[in-house]
């Protein structure tokens, strides 16, 4: 098994950015793709799209990333990963002086730790390949404090500076490592929100930014991305 030929996990792909990477994936590309996400329902239909767009073959993995014992249930060898990409995410829209204990402690499970538990699962199987590659899925909350959303932003401060450390101590493997940066990109999240999609991001273009970083050499690393909305922030946020 070779880079090109290795499959694309993408978490959080039942639905949202997610799915919408998966679409790209299988339009563009002959990988097959790995949906990893808690929802079998939810994943078995995002399985069908990904297979109506075009995809090789599609594969679900039903589990909670918050819950390392639950992901030792699957061998990932056999979907043969050379890419993963870390973007289940949770966003918490509330003051952090009305934020609960246990919200601010939920942000970093599913920020944070979901993707350092994947990661930990599939890393063993990206060096076997000649190149591999690993994105997580930061925001532009990552890179600066935000009102209204402070244990978001904490827990996002928290993804990227692992991302950044993971780098650091992949750099002389076959490994690279990207962190993106998202600015507001429309999915389910804004539903019901009065603001219009087309000032947000379109959630495939970032599918097809990291089909781009897939086609680059193994000489060759984007280390972080920070991808807006052409007309800058959106109110109300």
């Amino acid at each position: 098994m070779n880079f090109e030929e290795s499959s694309v996990i993408i978490t959080g792909g039942n639905k949202g950015i997610g799915l919408s990477i998966a679409k790209v994936f299988a339009r563009q590309t002959n990988r097959p793709i790995v949906l990893v996400a808690r929802n079998k329902e939810q994943l078995k239909q995002a399985r069908n799209e990904c297979l109506k767009e075009g995809a090789s073959s599609a594969h679900t993995v039903a589990a909670d990333l918050i819950k390392a014992d639950d992901l030792l249930k699957f061998d990932f060898s056999e979907l043969n990963p050379g890419i993963l990409i870390n973007n289940a995410g949770s966003f918490l829209f509330k003051p952090l002086e009305e934020t609960a204990p246990e919200e601010f402690n939920m942000q970093f499970q599913i920020n944070a730790m979901g993707a350092f538990n994947m990661t930990q699962q599939v890393l063993p199987e990206l060096h076997k390949l000649e190149r591999s590659l690993i994105v997580n899925i930061c925001s532009q909350a990552s890179l600066a404090g935000t009102k209204d959303s402070g244990a978001y932003s904490a827990s996002k401060h928290a993804t990227l500076g692992y991302t950044r450390s993971l780098r650091k101590e992949l750099m002389d493997s076959n490994i690279a490592v990207t962190a993106i940066n998202l600015g507001q990109t429309y999915s389910t999240s804004w539903e019901g929100v009065n603001i219009d999609p087309n000032n947000l991001i379109d959630p495939e273009d970032v599918g097809k930014l990291i089909v781009s970083l897939s086609l680059l050499s193994a000489r060759s690393v984007a280390e972080e991305i920070i991808l807006k909305p052409q007309g800058g922030e959106v109110a109300p946020m």
